[in-house]
């Protein structure tokens, strides 16, 4: 297969250095392989993504010297390349998995799932404690996914593995590592694991280069990919960059954005030069607040 990878930006703030150190690694990979690089916006939530935001991050990454060619700025065959444009793919997904009996409904609030919880969980979804998940696989009548929440129901007690190139093997617990996932909000917005392996497979990725702080999520999409008879990609996830005081770097780190770097006159050369350097990100990030104030 030719190598495609990918970039999967969303624009619900500013890129910061994490983000440019992961996507950086996405672009050598991809000229490594002699490959093509697709750039997806990633703009379902609706609440939170602002247009600004999104030419913002056109621009930083361009600014930064990364280059992509297939987007949503330059086109390519496997358009569009902004989820919010691509609900059609993802309702045909759902109702696949519903069909086969994959899915149900769930009306859970989150203050129910904060009550149920018998202990926190560093994840980016809470391990559900199954209170509407029915005895067995169910078909449920519903034509459309909207007002309830819609989970993914988990081989309990099955062990997913697979072969990360960046971290090496890789094992979760279906049940015991993560639990039942949203698959769809009752809101009327297909969650971001359903989204990521439709797109990818619908684009052709070969290898998902990303943050390793989505590895859980991986188990997940393999579960999904299966259960639509979709293939697998490739896996490199990345080690996060923290700050010098030792925390992983998020949006609201205003100060290591590319925006914030960029009005503090620090170099693209400069930012790559340090994202390995807790030190030297300290000074940057020194540099960042000067040029603001």
């Amino acid at each position: 297969m030719t190598y495609r990878g990918r970039l999967a930006p969303s624009p619900t703030g500013y890129l910061h250095v994490g983000h440019a150190r992961t996507f950086w690694t996405a672009q050598e990979r991809a000229r490594r392989h002699g490959g093509t690089l697709v750039l997806r916006n990633e703009d379902l939530d609706a609440q939170r993504s602002r247009p600004e935001f999104a030419a913002a991050m056109l621009e930083d990454l361009r600014w930064l010297g990364i280059a992509w060619q297939e987007g949503p700025d330059v086109g390519g065959p496997y358009a569009p390349y902004a989820q919010s444009e691509r609900r059609a793919f993802y309702l045909e997904a759902w109702r696949k998995l519903l069909a086969a009996g994959f899915l149900y409904p769930c009306t859970c609030s989150r203050k129910d799932l904060a009550e149920m919880a018998q202990a926190p969980h560093a994840d980016d979804e809470p391990l559900y404690p199954g209170r509407c998940r029915p005895d067995g696989p169910t078909v449920f009548p519903h034509a459309d996914p909207a007002g309830v929440n819609w989970r993914m129901r988990v081989p309990q007690g099955e062990t997913i593995t697979f072969d990360d190139g960046r971290q090496g093997r890789v094992s979760y617990v279906a049940g015991k590592d993560f639990g039942d996932f949203l698959v769809w909000r009752r809101d009327d917005v297909p969650a971001y694991q359903l989204a990521v392996v439709v797109d990818d497979a619908a684009m052709k990725i070969s290898e998902v280069v990303r943050g390793a702080d989505l590895l859980k999520s991986t188990a997940r999409q393999i579960l999904l990919a299966r259960a639509l008879g979709l293939p697998l990609p490739s896996y490199f996830h990345c080690e996060l960059v923290n700050n010098a005081a030792g925390v992983r770097l998020a949006k609201r780190h205003d100060a290591l954005s590319l925006r914030a770097l960029r009005a503090g006159g620090v170099t693209p050369e400069e930012v790559r030069g340090a994202w390995h350097d807790a030190a030297a990100l300290a000074g940057l990030e020194t540099r960042a607040r000067a040029g603001r104030g």
